[in-house]
């Protein structure tokens, strides 16, 4: 199973590599919030994935798999709580008088 190189997070990379070229035609002085929200969620599932495959093959520490497994659970948590609130003001937009 090491011998896989499939990442399920590889999508991610081009929302990363995306932002790269859109901060290169920015004036430097910081990154956007969003940017860094979809670094941070990606970095939380690599390592929860990374951990929970250490634990798997080679019997590494259990209680590091479980907290890791719980902040990407918090993560995600987040992630779909934000989607719903942007769908919800997307909807609303939708049903104002023109």
């Amino acid at each position: 199973m090491s011998g896989v190189g499939f990442s399920a997070y590889a999508a991610l990379n081009n929302v990363k590599a995306a932002d790269a070229a859109s901060q290169a035609a920015k004036p430097q002085g910081g990154s956007s919030a969003v940017s860094e929200g979809f670094a941070n969620f990606k970095q939380t599932m690599e390592a929860a994935e990374q951990t929970a495959m250490q634990t798997a093959v080679s019997g590494a520490d259990p209680h590091a798999m479980v907290e890791a497994l719980a902040n990407a659970e918090l993560a995600l948590d987040a992630a779909v709580t934000i989607r719903d609130k942007v769908v919800e003001a997307y909807q609303e937009l939708l049903r104002m008088p023109v």
